[in-house]
């Protein structure tokens, strides 16, 4: 079992801005693809972002693209994200996850395997 945890959620206004951040420990996970799935109540969770192991290779959700960042730091194990302009649809429990990434006749995705607890995170009007 490998731990993810993440930190940086909490109330946000209205086209402000988060950064998220997941700590990971295991030597593992230094060659997993690593991402954030969000949960809004009532809705099934949803990728937002993913980057993949020594390449970097970086996969957005249409929702987030152009507004959002995804970076590792393999050597401090810890995995972030950055979102600006926020919406109330943004709010959502976000999620910490390591998987592959499979390439399918769709194109890449992210497949997670391990999650972390989650963080919540609330945007006010």
């Amino acid at each position: 079992q490998f731990e993810l945890v993440e930190s940086g959620g909490g109330l946000v206004q209205v086209g402000g801005s988060l950064i998220l951040s997941c700590k990971y420990s295991s030597r593992a996970l230094l060659h997993a693809t690593l991402g954030w799935f969000r949960q809004s109540p009532g809705k099934e969770r949803e990728f937002v972002a993913s980057i993949g192991a020594s390449t970097d290779e970086t996969l957005y959700s249409d929702s987030v693209k152009g507004r959002s960042t995804i970076h590792r730091d393999d050597a401090s194990g810890a995995l972030y994200f950055g979102m600006n302009s926020l919406e109330p649809e943004d709010a959502a429990v976000y999620y910490c996850a390591a998987g592959i990434l499979e390439r399918g006749s769709h194109g890449p995705s992210f497949r997670p395997f391990y999650w972390g607890q989650g963080t919540q995170v609330t945007v006010s009007s």
